[in-house]
């Protein structure tokens, strides 16, 4: 069956993905290696509960390929099972259910019958939490009171030190809670443990040298000259990201002086596609009304030096968690949500649509400019 939808990741890939996991490497340059956006990493990521999957491996006892050719080539030429078990040195029985199991010696096909044996092994085997009703609810009452699973490990030893059924490792708790396919401990038990998390995190990985959480080189918003603050002068602009259903986003950028807005569409929210966006927009406006933005903490302005080269607009950031310090944009993206109720996919609208979006907000009266509209605020500051 052809694949559908955008192109996952190979066996090599996913490989190198949790190598590199394990190593510590953060999302964003996992998918920089790959070539892959950092969500489609989380994904593959979250789904294993952040643990790193074990190496698949054939059983010792099991078929290898080329005895399964040694088996097409006794079907191709008439051997009994007997002949052909002696040849590989097998049980006639074993070759028997083989070739009954791959279509029989009309239909069977040493590759095929290899491909399909190694998928069929892929029937994941019980853990212990899963089989040992007992076992499990003590560990699920031990984590309600705050325990760690090395807790709970240790100290089930020392409880019923003669009876094994009652051992688990920590590990097995933690892939348990972690890895929620497997449908043994309930997610919701995950909030008691010290670090809450949607997945475990290589012992490695550190945010070291790594720009995560903050923007290099940011000047401060206390930095920003007085003119911005009294609204006297046009030109200054504060920014953000409205944000709508299946990671969709748009940037939104309103003139601090006549409060006209721009907004600009996003194809994601990564600071390189975001930087671009914005500028691109940005130099279709005069001169007179390009001299600052003002926007918040978040990486999708990493690159603001990049920003201010191509547009020669200096970038102020806002404190962290401090959104009334771009108020005017917080106000208009709520005005905004009447057209963008909360839910909406961003994607399905076109530049041309947000113009129009903006247009209409543009050309209504606002209390806050004694009823004029910022359209009409801003024509008469350019005139």
């Amino acid at each position: 069956m052809a694949r559908m939808g955008r192109p996952g990741l190979s066996d090599s890939q996913k490989s190198e993905l949790w190598q590199r996991w394990k190593a510590g490497e953060s999302l964003s340059d996992i998918g920089r290696a790959l070539g892959k956006h950092a969500a489609s990493i989380f994904g593959v990521v979250v789904s294993k509960g952040g643990i790193v999957p074990p190496i698949r491996r054939r059983a010792p006892l099991a078929l290898q390929l080329g005895e399964r050719e040694e088996i097409s080539r006794g079907i191709a030429a008439n051997c009994s099972i007997r002949k052909i078990a002696a040849n590989i040195g097998r049980a006639p029985s074993s070759v028997s259910r083989e070739i009954a199991r791959h279509g029989g010696r009309d239909r069977y096909r040493a590759s095929e019958a290899d491909f399909e044996a190694w998928e069929s092994a892929r029937r994941p085997k019980p853990c212990r939490l899963a089989t040992r009703h007992r076992l499990r609810w003590v560990v699920a009452q031990k984590l309600k009171l705050d325990w760690s699973p090395e807790q709970i490990s240790g100290w089930l030893k020392g409880e019923f030190p003669d009876d094994e059924t009652m051992h688990v490792s920590h590990e097995t708790i933690y892939r348990s809670l972690f890895i929620q396919a497997r449908g043994v401990l309930k997610k919701e038990l995950i909030g008691h443990l010290r670090e809450v998390r949607v997945m475990r995190a290589s012992k490695k990985a550190s945010t070291e040298g790594q720009p995560r959480g903050r923007i290099v080189d940011a000047v401060s918003i206390r930095q920003r000259p007085a003119e911005v603050e009294d609204r006297a002068i046009p030109g200054h602009w504060e920014g953000d990201l409205l944000s709508g259903s299946n990671n969709t986003h748009i940037a939104t950028l309103v003139e601090r002086h006549s409060r006209f807005t721009m907004l600009v569409k996003l194809q994601g929210k990564d600071t390189a596609r975001v930087v671009t966006a914005l500028s691109k927009q940005v130099r279709k406006l005069p001169s007179e009304l390009r001299r600052s933005l003002t926007w918040d903490r978040g990486m999708e302005m990493a690159e603001h030096k990049r920003f201010t080269i191509a547009t020669d607009v200096n970038v102020y950031f806002c404190d962290p968690q401090s959104p009334w310090q771009r108020g005017t944009n917080e106000n208009t993206n709520r005005l905004l949500r009447q057209y963008f109720p909360k839910g909406t996919n961003l994607s399905e609208y076109s530049q041309s649509d947000l113009n129009k979006i903006a247009l209409r907000l543009n050309q209504r009266p606002r209390k806050t400019l004694g009823f004029q509209a910022p359209a009409d605020k801003l024509q008469a500051v350019l005139q």
